[in-house]
């Protein structure tokens, strides 16, 4: 499974590569910000590809096709490009992300960044490794001293919309600073300790599982604005739900949450 995950990154990573900075058709889908390519689907196709050619009777879960369900207790969660409007505007802030879930929970994660050639993996816990390398986070930075990302969308929700104004003052007024890419870079920066924190409004499964591995696997944690563990559920409903998240270490993350569960309740 080790081996299949990390082909089918490299597989993805090839096709991205190959559209970027070129021209592709584009298109959109239920929002203007939502932005699908010819990359996208290329390079779903073919992540779904390797993996079924392997593993036939595993569901799939991904952000273009949905839910594939093969009634097996192993399930592949892909976007196979994360960052897509970076992407058609010739950023380089885009990757693939990959993880592999038995039954609800996830055990294996992958993500790439196509432009670096930097590969992260992890599996059941273990440490992360980026290009081979372990990464662990130390810990020892504190917000008011840490740059952070913090990443929402111009989704109809008005009152979504108003906690996450309510998070980016907070963050704008006891961080360093504030970046954002809106996307799998943001919380690999985490990881990597670049980031004290991320908080992102507007994610989906697709979009943080294999994150969430990832970040545990570095020593960090990812929960819910409510300062919660996230609880995935895999099925045809996991396509709709969306996941306000913040992702960083144990101590930052969990003073944020204390702190933003009384700013948006108004103490």
């Amino acid at each position: 499974m080790k081996a299949t995950l990390l082909s089918a990154l490299h597989v993805s990573e090839d096709i991205l590569l190959s559209y970027y900075e070129h021209p592709f058709k584009t298109g959109y889908k239920e929002e203007k910000h939502s932005i699908v390519t010819t990359a996208d689907l290329e390079s779903e196709e073919a992540i779904i590809s390797t993996i079924h050619g392997r593993f036939p009777k595993h569901n799939i879960l991904s952000e273009e096709a949905g839910f594939i369900d093969n009634h097996s207790t192993y399930t592949w969660v892909i976007d196979p490009l994360d960052g897509t409007s970076n992407f058609v505007a010739g950023i380089p802030w885009f990757g693939t992300l990959i993880a592999l879930f038995e039954d609800n929970q996830p055990v294996m994660a992958g993500a790439t960044l196509p432009v670096n050639g930097d590969v992260f993996f992890t599996e059941n816990g273990r440490t992360t490794l980026k290009n081979g390398r372990p990464l662990r986070m130390t810990g020892m930075q504190a917000l008011n001293n840490s740059l952070v990302a913090f990443s929402n969308d111009p989704v109809n929700d008005p009152e979504l919309q108003k906690k996450g104004l309510i998070c980016y003052n907070y963050l704008l007024r006891n961080s360093r600073n504030i970046r954002s890419t809106n996307s799998l870079l943001d919380f690999l920066y985490v990881a990597e300790e670049r980031f004290g924190c991320c908080i992102n409004m507007c994610t989906k499964i697709w979009d943080i599982a294999a994150i969430s591995l990832i970040i545990a696997g570095a020593g960090g944690v990812t929960r819910t604005m409510d300062n919660r563990a996230v609880k995935f559920l895999i099925g045809s409903s996991a396509i709709k739900k969306n996941y306000c998240i913040m992702t960083g270490s144990f101590d930052i993350i969990n003073k944020l949450g204390i702190e933003l569960t009384k700013n948006l309740s108004g103490e």
